[in-house]
């Protein structure tokens, strides 16, 4: 999980971010990145892609890796910048706040997925990554729980939607949800159309 940290430290940088985002594909609730400087040869049991943990073992995680980062930030794009600029970009944006929020500045950026954000640093986008860069699947735990825990707390404003459940993903339950009582402020209405449209044909029937 060293290996291109490892590499990007041979070619003479020293303060590598790992870059990694949750939310890109649920119905509702905002996107969210993290970026996260790991001390040198750090390894810290357990962390891979956050895909792969139990929620639990990630809230531990994320205590963890929180103490242990040289430096951490976690950012994210609303659900209003999403619908202005679409959801690809909006990831972008969260992305380039984690870097440039971090208290330290980074001097390279590795970022999980094939395309980059705009960053006043080098980056390198890494496909995978978070399964196969200790940092970024750092990001990854810290992306994907402080987004769970905004789920959370939006789930006790829209009780009727079950966000925590499925933390906006669209499960039948939250579709179904969608159809009986309409979108929230909070949901991706561009997200929406099949729905609503199936909704729609569903009543003139």
């Amino acid at each position: 999980m060293l290996e291109f940290e490892n590499m990007y430290k041979e070619q003479g940088y020293k303060a590598i971010c790992g870059v990694d985002e949750a939310g890109r594909g649920p119905l509702a609730g905002p996107v969210f990145a993290a970026a996260v400087i790991l001390p040198e040869g750090l390894i810290i049991e357990g962390v891979t892609d956050s895909k792969k943990l139990s929620e639990k073992k990630r809230e531990k995680l994320f205590d963890e890796i929180c103490e242990k980062a040289i430096a951490y930030c976690i950012a994210s794009a609303s659900v209003e910048e999403i619908e202005e600029m679409n959801i690809l970009q909006a990831d972008m944006l969260a992305m380039k706040r984690a870097v440039e929020g971090l208290s330290v500045k980074a001097d390279f950026a590795m970022i999980d997925g094939n395309k980059v954000p705009g960053l006043d640093i080098p980056a390198e986008a890494i496909v995978k990554g978070d399964a196969k860069s200790e940092s970024i699947a750092a990001a990854s735990i810290l992306a994907k729980v402080s987004r769970d825990r905004l789920m959370l707390e939006l789930a006790k404003e829209y009780p009727q939607y079950g966000f925590e459940k499925h933390k906006g993903y669209g499960t039948k339950a939250h579709r179904e949800a969608i159809k009986e009582y309409g979108p929230s402020e909070i949901h991706r209405m561009s997200f929406l159309k099949k729905i609503l449209s199936e909704n729609e044909n569903g009543k003139k029937d």
